[in-house]
């Protein structure tokens, strides 16, 4: 076994789980084989009730007037956050997703040509697009550190180019959504902190399978998801903002009523909080759905979490290592729950379908999602299966054998 799925070695804290009761808590498990999570978790039966629950007061009393009844509650989603990654309340901005929130922190930064944003070959392919729309629009550069010989960013070289450049923005993905690497982003933000530059990283893919705690990471900005292994509702996301970037004054491109006070005709004063990255309207139901997700993967313990989801994957890699024309792409030191593999012989959709056709859940990732990783890999499309703590052993042997049975009946 490699060293990099050391994980697989059961612990007492993962041992502790109990996964049949976390199964009776999910609807989904009685359906599927859900091996999606990197996609969206299966809600939870708590997740699910906070959500309809307030859906019905709402009808039963009016929205303004239930947001009003539930403000204490809506509270709880900035308290979990901030709990879950170890800030504040006040470091927090409710997010429609964690693209909406990237966005408005890049519209945060006054960027002017010849700036720099430094980024590494793995960063998410929305925020790719976004850092070459402001090349297009405001002439900026964007410089990609190298890859170490293993996988992922080399730390050291990214770190002299952080001191030849001088960036405006350091940038870096946790977890790609192409592959199951976690990429070093404390070893990162030490370098930013010692030249103090600012950094934002994208924890899309690891908050809810990974601890994150943002004073390690130093990091000034920070964004993720709901949806995917936090196990929260389509629609959701949060943004952090660090005390530095809200006391420098850093606010999005196009504040609202929210997060500004119109202090007299002529001028406007933006919040003291991360609420100037907000805007007035929210889905209320959707918020306390996610405060809901999120405490309830604090009650399971982030830490057993980080032991079981990554140890199920590794498993599961090592089962498809070994099938002839199954090739396993994930790289790196350390892997998340994220495991990535091309077949020969298959086209994308047609293999999709036929995991489908076994009660699977999986997605596909094509090289437009990772124009540097696939490229390297010589990769035009694979197929994603990300499981969680939910999921058991015995599913993760099943999928195996789905796959192996698909590639021994040959190709379409």
């Amino acid at each position: 076994m490699r060293d990099n799925n050391s994980a697989s070695i059961p612990t007492p804290e993962a041992l502790r789980l109990d996964v049949a009761a976390l199964r009776a808590d999910t609807p989904g498990c009685e359906r599927v084989v859900h091996f999606n999570n990197a996609g969206c978790g299966l809600l939870a039966t708590p997740v699910l009730d906070a959500m309809v629950d307030h859906l019905n007061l709402e009808a039963r009393i009016g929205g303004y007037e239930a947001s009003a009844a539930r403000a204490d509650a809506v509270r709880g989603f900035y308290t979990e956050i901030a709990a879950l990654i170890n800030t504040r309340p006040d470091n927090i901005a409710f997010a429609g997703s964690a693209t909406h929130a990237y966005a408005n922190a890049l519209s945060s930064i006054p960027f002017e040509a010849g700036d720099v944003i430094l980024t590494t070959r793995d960063d998410f392919i929305s925020n790719q697009i976004a850092f070459l729309s402001l090349r297009k629009r405001f002439g900026v550069s964007v410089v990609h550190a190298p890859d170490a010989p293993g996988g992922g960013v080399d730390v050291e070289a990214m770190a002299e180019l952080m001191r030849i450049h001088r960036p405006r923005l350091v940038s870096a993905t946790h977890v790609p959504t192409n592959s199951g690497l976690v990429s070093p982003v404390a070893e990162i933000g030490r370098h930013c902190r010692e030249l103090d530059l600012l950094y934002l990283v994208d924890a899309c893919q690891s908050v809810g399978q990974l601890t994150i705690d943002v004073e390690e990471i130093g990091c000034d900005l920070l964004t993720a998801t709901c949806r995917k292994f936090l196990r929260g509702p389509r629609g959701s996301g949060f943004l952090y903002v660090s005390d530095r970037v809200l006391n420098a004054g850093y606010e999005p491109l196009f504040i609202d009523m929210h997060g500004a006070r119109w202090t007299e005709p002529g001028a406007y004063e933006p919040v003291a909080t991360a609420a100037r990255f907000e805007e007035w309207e929210f889905p209320y139901a959707t918020v306390l759905g996610s405060a809901a997700a999120v405490r309830y993967a604090r009650e399971i313990g982030i830490g057993a979490i980080e032991r079981r989801t990554p140890a199920l994957a590794a498993r599961l890699r090592d089962r498809l290592e070994p099938l002839p024309g199954v090739r396993v792409l994930d790289r790196g030191p350390r892997l998340a729950a994220l495991v990535t593999f091309e077949v020969q012989g298959w086209e994308a959709q047609p293999f999709k379908e036929a995991v489908d056709a076994r009660g699977v859940n999986s997605a596909l990732s094509f090289r437009e999602f990772a124009q540097f990783d696939f490229g390297d890999k010589d990769v035009e499309w694979c197929l994603r299966l990300s499981p969680h703590y939910y999921n058991t052993e015995e599913e993760v042997d099943l999928v195996a054998d789905a796959v192996a049975d698909l590639v021994a009946g040959g190709s379409r």
